[in-house]
């Protein structure tokens, strides 16, 4: 089945505020004592991400950043559109980026296995050509009913760079240079990870809509993740519905993840925050938080990007499925 051509979708793009890096460490410093008994927030050179257990395929994060986000959960629900295939070194062409790195998650492209998957995108192009570790994630055995499944992750091959219905992603050069350091331990609050940092900036900067992308890494605990099934027959009309769907798991620390966060939709009908995550020892899918608080170690990498690019924004929209 062919991707969807570019040059005849709508694409809207909004500046996002950018403070200074330091001002974001000072705010995440004192904000996340809320959530985690251990906050550490600095800014650092980025770490080469291409060594374990990032495994990215640029060495960073930086260099004109944005955050992207194509499609979404209304061409999955309350019943799928699968015509709505992505690729995103089409992707990277369109908008004229070479150095570039993409990372986020996003729905797998259900073509290559003829099922419904979940997508650790993961690709970088260097002087035209393609990178490829994108991991995917699929119940397994095929079929198996919800209790009684397990997963299995895969790397995409450099020949298949398409997603499916829904993604929300870093795009920038992929190069070498500051970022945002937070070290988070021992859960004390309700909110996950993700949860709290956007909602510790949410509360400062108020109206000003903010934006990071990244990678974190969950070192030491446990995960709630889920992975779709195949597409489900009946319509998922509810949160409910979604939540029967679904195939949930615990998983098992270390997993890295790589996803989006945004304060504010910007009028763009945005999904506030979204991240997978994979490891090498095959756990991996939606991260939803951290199923053993006193156990919990984060230690995640961000950049705030200068603008939001939304691509092919569902015509008819909802809110279920965001969590």
């Amino acid at each position: 089945m062919a991707s969807l051509d570019y040059s005849k979708m709508l694409i809207e793009e909004k500046d996002l505020h950018v403070p200074p890096l330091e001002e974001i460490a000072e705010v995440l410093s004192r904000g996340l004592q809320a959530t985690f008994e251990t906050v550490e927030v600095s800014v650092v050179e980025c770490p080469d991400l291409t060594q374990p257990p990032f495994h990215l395929t640029s060495p960073g994060l930086c260099g004109n950043p944005k955050l992207i986000e194509i499609g979404g959960p209304p061409y999955l629900m309350p019943h799928v559109q699968r015509d709505k295939l992505y690729d995103m070194v089409e992707l990277v062409r369109q908008q004229y980026r070479d150095p570039a790195f993409l990372g986020g998650a996003g729905a797998g492209p259900w073509p290559y296995l003829d099922v419904n998957c979940e997508g650790i995108i993961n690709l970088s192009v260097r002087n035209g050509t393609v990178k490829q570790g994108t991991r995917i994630v699929t119940v397994h055995p095929r079929g198996a009913a919800k209790g009684s499944s397990g997963y299995l992750q895969q790397t995409l091959p450099p020949t298949e760079t398409r997603c499916a219905l829904l993604g929300n992603y870093l795009l920038s050069d992929g190069q070498p240079g500051q970022v945002i350091k937070v070290v988070a331990k021992k859960r004390i609050g309700e909110s996950n990870y993700i949860t709290a940092i956007r909602e510790t900036l949410k509360k400062h900067y108020g109206e000003k809509i903010v934006g990071l992308g990244g990678a974190f890494l969950l070192a030491a605990g446990r995960a709630r993740m889920h992975v779709m099934p195949q597409f489900a027959d009946a319509a998922l009309c509810s949160d409910e519905d979604v939540e029967r769907w679904l195939h949930f798991f615990e998983m098992r620390a270390p997993i890295a993840h790589l996803g989006t966060l945004v304060t504010g939709d910007h009028g763009l009908d945005l999904r506030l925050q979204h991240f997978h995550g994979f490891s090498a020892h095959g756990d991996g899918g939606h991260y939803h938080g951290d199923t053993t608080p006193a156990l919990a170690h984060y230690e995640g990498y961000f950049v705030p990007a200068l603008t939001m690019l939304r691509l092919d924004r569902p015509e008819h929209s909802h809110l279920i499925g965001r969590d």
